[in-house]
């Protein structure tokens, strides 16, 4: 089996992944997300070293596919951008990011949304598009439309941002950070068919 660069898929290897990584609390019995750092990949099963601590096992399936992140700035967010934006409430009111995920152009309208997100506690991640983008004392606040609404969000200097791009099995080695969306079987065993790695010292912040 061998992973599918996006240089080969294009657009589609990262549909796959936004189509995992959005899931309604109505599905999160069905699916995992798994953090963590790799142990192992041996054939076609990953060994990942979770968050959590205990290690994950995951079949990887055929024509599984591997994204890269690399690091971005809030420079490179424009309007009209396509965004992934994770985010917890503010003290003062209104949603501040804590990391954001630059999306390929063809992806524009791909699990579009506001949602609830298990990275933190009371964490959402909204996928939408980019209106505007107004620079203040201490970052920037971006307000992002998606269908059903728009969301205002303060973008703080410092916080992760970065752009999705190619990657390979190479870059899978033990000790690399990941974000794997796995599906749980009825057996409890979990598959993959993408796998996000850090690539170039960058970890996937999601």
């Amino acid at each position: 089996m061998k992973p599918r660069s996006i240089s080969a898929t294009g657009a589609a290897a990262i549909a796959a992944f936004i189509a995992m990584a959005e899931i309604r609390p109505a599905q999160a019995d069905e699916t995992v997300r798994v953090r963590g750092t790799i142990a192992s990949l041996e054939g076609s099963t990953l060994t990942v070293k979770t968050r959590e601590g205990p290690d994950a096992a995951l079949a990887l399936k055929p024509e599984w596919k591997v994204i890269g992140v690399t690091a971005a700035s809030v420079g490179d967010i424009k309007p009209g951008d396509f965004v992934g934006i994770t985010s917890l409430p503010g003290s003062s009111g209104g949603d501040g990011a804590i990391e954001v995920h630059i999306f390929l152009p063809a992806m524009k309208g791909t699990g579009e949304g506001s949602y609830p997100w298990d990275l933190k506690p009371k964490s959402t991640m909204t996928n939408g598009t980019v209106m505007n983008a107004v620079k203040e004392v201490d970052g920037r606040t971006l307000t992002v439309s998606y269908k059903g609404g728009e969301k205002k969000l303060a973008i703080p200097d410092g916080i992760p941002i970065v752009i999705f791009g190619p990657a390979t099995k190479a870059d899978l080695k033990p000790g690399a950070t990941v974000f794997v969306p796995a599906k749980r079987g009825a057996d409890g065993a979990l598959s993959a068919e993408t796998v996000v790695v850090g690539t170039n010292g960058v970890n996937p912040p999601m």
